[in-house]
């Protein structure tokens, strides 16, 4: 888009009142024409243009993500819904491109300043009590300044350095905040399947409970069994029913949760996909191979590093300020300077001066100004020494509770398989007539009790494993999948 072509557009939207797609165009071809302006000094990092991935992740979540809710929702389908619907992560995107303008300002004080002037100036002068001629004199001043910082103590550079520090912790802060989403969504998602277990697991114990209670009124009917045993069926039927129910409404509630941490309308109807399989993927290796990674690699680490960093250069500016600086200036003036009288006669003036500024006193401000800088490093250094510690003990525990529950997954597998055949004998001995109804109201409680600790040791492996994936900063699309 060339200029003259802008200025066609610009004709059509303002003279002839063009309608609102010429408009549009206009404001295209302005930020097209402005493109080369928009990060001169090269201080945007490449994630602002190629977007970030997570780590293990080969690209970015595209976004907008698009979901068909008539087919079960995945959870790799869950993780891109929230990565692009999330607010904070929103608020953190927009927080690197606040810190990567700073840069461009801390790096621009490098650079010479120019501006320039002109205006027009109708000086008129009169004499109401002598008879002199009024005097007017049109005016056409043009002025032009040049002023670059040759030296001074550090300040500029310290204050860049501070700067490209933030930025790296805005990054960083936007990587952790990746992280935070990942794990919450994930921890959603997965709350939501382990009640759509439990829920589906109330629905076979109240399949089961029918069957028995079918079986004792066929026993009564044939003279085999009592009206106690019927009764003791309906009051177990009755109760499998009930605890059906609650555990429908944990699911209904667990889905609401999933659907707002994904940024979907509550309302919106919606099926998971089956994802409650036995662990695979990282296991739970060696603690301190975690802890060394977390104290790596995890964002929110490294964005209290680079806090901490910027915090310090912080002061050294703080410090520069009431330091001398050199400055050189240039001045051109034509027809007087905007400040002066106007004259008749034309004038042309230059100016070249060298400036050495020395800051002899302000009050004690600049001591104050020190100690607070000063005061912002300790308080960094805190919040480092606390994120950390938050971080690694949630490390510890995470690791802790994955190998507790690596121990328990064989043990309620075995525990499922056994109840699941108790429970068939004593339904083949109960129809033969050789077994009471207690008997087979005790398997069938403990069979349902061995489905619960099934899906609490695969619940508690999976919790511990993405804490720990999370705690380390390694949280993944890829990894939450396996």
């Amino acid at each position: 888009m060339n200029a003259e072509r802008l200025a066609g557009l610009l004709f059509c939207a303002l003279i002839l009142g063009h309608p609102q797609n010429v408009h549009a165009e206009v404001l295209a071809s302005v930020r097209e024409l402005a493109t080369p302006f928009q990060d001169p000094l090269l201080t945007a990092p490449d994630e602002l243009a190629a977007g970030v991935a997570l780590p293990g992740d080969g690209q970015p979540a595209s976004c907008p993500a698009s979901k068909d809710f008539s087919t079960p929702l995945a959870l790799a389908e869950a993780i891109d819904l929230a990565l692009c619907n999330n607010a904070q992560i929103k608020a953190a995107w927009a927080d690197i491109k606040m810190q990567a303008a700073n840069a461009g300002v801390a790096r621009s004080a490098y650079l010479p300043t120019l501006s320039g002037s002109a205006s027009y100036r109708e000086d008129t002068t009169r004499y109401p009590d002598a008879r002199i001629k009024t005097q007017r004199i049109d005016n056409y001043p043009l002025n032009a300044s040049f002023a670059w910082r040759l030296f001074d103590f550090g300040g500029r550079g310290a204050n860049h350095d501070a700067a490209m520090l933030n930025l790296v912790a805005a990054l960083a802060y936007h990587n952790a905040v990746l992280q935070k989403t990942l794990a919450t969504v994930v921890q959603d998602y997965f709350n939501a399947q382990v009640a759509l277990a439990v829920w589906q697991a109330k629905k076979l114990n109240e399949e089961i409970a029918n069957n028995t209670l079918e079986a004792a009124k066929r026993r009564e009917a044939k003279g085999a069994g009592t009206s106690g045993d019927t009764l003791q069926a309906t009051t177990a039927l009755a109760r499998a029913t009930l605890e059906k129910n609650r555990s429908e409404g944990g699911y209904r509630k667990a889905m609401s949760v999933l659907l707002y941490g994904i940024g979907i309308a509550p309302q919106t109807k919606m099926t998971l996909a089956s994802d409650l399989d036995a662990p695979s993927g990282r296991a739970a290796q060696d603690l301190e191979a975690w802890i060394r990674e977390a104290k790596k690699r995890h964002p929110a680490i490294v964005a209290a590093r680079s806090q901490l960093a910027s915090a310090r250069h912080q002061v050294a500016a703080t410090r520069s300020e009431g330091l001398p600086t050199l400055d050189f200036t240039a001045g051109y003036y034509d027809n007087g300077r905007l400040e002066q009288s106007s004259t008749e006669t034309r004038t042309q003036e230059s100016v070249v001066a060298l400036t050495l500024t020395f800051p002899l006193f302000e009050g004690f401000s600049r001591t104050y100004k020190v100690r607070a800088s000063e005061a912002q490093v300790e308080q960094k250094a805190a919040e480092l020494h606390d994120t950390e510690h938050q971080i690694l003990m949630e490390m510890v525990k995470a690791h802790a509770d994955a190998v507790a529950a690596l121990h328990n997954l064989d043990a309620s597998a075995r525990l499922v398989e056994a109840a699941q055949e108790a429970l068939r004998a004593s339904q083949r001995k109960y129809d033969k007539g050789a077994a009471d109804i207690l008997e087979i109201l005790n398997t069938q409680a403990a069979f349902a009790d061995a489905q619960q600790e099934r899906i609490r040791s695969l619940a508690e492996w999976r919790s511990a494993r993405l804490r720990m994936l999370a705690s380390a900063g390694l949280m993944s699309r890829s990894e939450v999948a396996q």
